[in-house]
């Protein structure tokens, strides 16, 4: 509506410059004469203008006629292109126009005109390879799903333009969630330029997305050969698409595979956490506790996690807690200020009933760090030397409302996760997924404040009022805060 008007305000503002000039030259004097063949001819000024303006209108046909008539000359000397070069040079220049214009309106966002300016370049150039492209493009930004789809499929019919087309269609049912027919979109466009990068990554993405692992692991090969991945990247995320094919083998019920696959995925990205614990399990099952125990110290270096304690643990799972708090030390040594190795330390020496020894180790990590799990450790290690109700239910109450520690945190969407996956359940995005603190009131923690029991195995519910042995049975990560303090009121 403001265009039309600001063209017309345009029109008028000329045609009144014109009115005032052609007046201006009627009122004024003098003129210009011209002499031909001994006549003299005068021309006001008015006429002198028109007369300049017939003269550059006779000249431009004048040069048109005389184009054409060569044309016609060399037509009747034998070339028979000679005419239809002439009026196609008239058309080329036109369809150009227009797909220039439709290339500028498509950048401008302008949906609508891009369309019609595509339709006129079709229409002068015949040339699909150009046109059909600005036609989909055009059509897909002013809403016409249908035109761009018909656009697409045709470019699908030449060789020179397969790729594009398919692409296109491949984006189109990505928009719409067709996942699978998009999925089999990818693969061609895969085949037709193994080297695009946006290709390979939609690719890699689905086949991810569906769990099509070893499809993955060839196109993020694909990746590095091309050079679209750095080197370090591509063998971490190699290591995670390994584990996952070893899950898969996992659930298959072939153990034999999945041991295999897993200590390939850790052999590739040692600090990838559960490539370790999987690992370690496999050597496990092979009775090989000291491949196990290289494999889990390793990782822990890395980053210390709940996870590799309980995977350490299961090494020797009937040794006593005084044997089990020497071999940890050999686990957490060389990382011992970390809050993970002090919390882990702190729960072996309570299941080894020395709460002055819990104590020390645990240290200062429950003002330094507080978390539901440090502080109920505090709760455990206050009831264990004896500490009034009132002082227990305290340290209970500050875990109810202190942050739940470390999860699995999307880096992409910061969707948490109870458990590790190789693509976010929220996002899908791939390999996106750390181990570090969430915001204090997103979710609960997988491994949370029963990870005593996990380490130290089954403690039996035995509780006295005098000098005997008390054991202290942590809650569920699922637990709500009330069943925390149930479970503390009990114990």
């Amino acid at each position: 509506m403001l265009w039309s008007l600001i063209k017309i305000l345009l029109f008028v503002a000329a045609i009144a410059g014109l009115t005032y000039g052609a007046g201006y030259l009627m009122e004024s004097e003098g003129g210009v004469m011209i002499t031909v063949a001994g006549q003299e001819f005068t021309l006001g000024p008015l006429l002198a203008v028109i007369a300049l303006v017939a003269l550059v209108v006779l000249v431009w046909v004048t040069l048109r006629l005389v184009s054409f008539l060569i044309a016609v000359l060399k037509f009747l000397n034998g070339d028979e292109t000679a005419l239809s070069r002439y009026f196609d040079r008239n058309r080329e220049k036109k369809g150009y126009q227009a797909l220039s214009e439709g290339l500028m309106a498509l950048a401008s966002g302008e949906g609508r005109t891009a369309l019609e300016k595509a339709r006129k370049a079709e229409k002068f150039l015949k040339q699909p390879e150009l046109t059909n492209l600005l036609t989909a493009q055009a059509a897909e930004l002013a809403g016409d799903k249908r035109k761009a789809t018909e656009a697409y499929k045709t470019l699908l019919t030449d060789d020179s333009t397969r790729f594009v087309g398919v692409r296109g269609l491949m984006k189109q049912k990505l928009e719409e969630g067709q996942t699978d027919t998009a999925l089999k979109l990818a693969e061609t466009a895969f085949a037709l330029k193994p080297r695009h990068e946006e290709t390979q990554d939609v690719l890699l993405g689905l086949q991810a997305e569906t769990g099509d692992w070893s499809g993955a692991r060839e196109t993020l090969n694909a990746k590095l050969r091309a050079g679209n991945l750095p080197r370090d990247v591509h063998r971490r995320r190699d290591a995670v698409l390994a584990l996952s094919e070893a899950n898969d083998i996992m659930d298959d019920a072939k153990p034999i595979e999945a041991r295999e696959a897993a200590i390939e995925a850790n052999r590739l990205s040692p600090d990838l956490i559960p490539a370790a614990v999987m690992a370690a399990q496999g050597y496990i099952a092979q009775d090989k506790p000291k491949y196990a125990t290289r494999v889990l110290k390793k990782a822990w270096e890395a980053q210390p996690h709940p996870d590799l304690a309980a995977a350490f643990a299961a090494i020797a799972p009937d040794e006593t807690p005084q044997e089990r708090i020497k071999r940890f030390k050999t686990l957490t040594k060389n990382n011992s200020d970390h809050a993970e190795a002090k919390m882990v330390l702190a729960e072996l020496n309570i299941a080894a009933e020395d709460f002055p020894e819990a104590r020390r180790a645990l240290g200062d990590l429950f003002e330094s760090d507080p978390s539901t799990r440090s502080l109920t450790i505090m709760a455990a290690i206050e009831r264990g030397e004896g500490s009034s109700d009132a002082v227990v239910k305290g340290w209970l109450a500050k875990a109810l409302t202190a942050p739940r520690g470390p999860k699995w945190v999307c880096s992409s969407c910061h969707n948490i996760h109870s458990e590790w996956s190789p693509v976010c359940g929220n996002c899908q995005s791939f390999d996106t997924l750390a181990w570090t603190d969430p915001p204090a009131t997103e979710g609960v923690s997988p491994t949370g404040v029963e990870m005593l029991p996990l380490i130290v195995g089954a403690i039996e519910d035995d509780v006295s009022e005098d000098d005997e042995p008390i054991d202290v049975e942590f809650s569920e990560a699922d637990d709500t805060p009330d069943d925390v303090e149930a479970e503390s009121t009990k114990t």
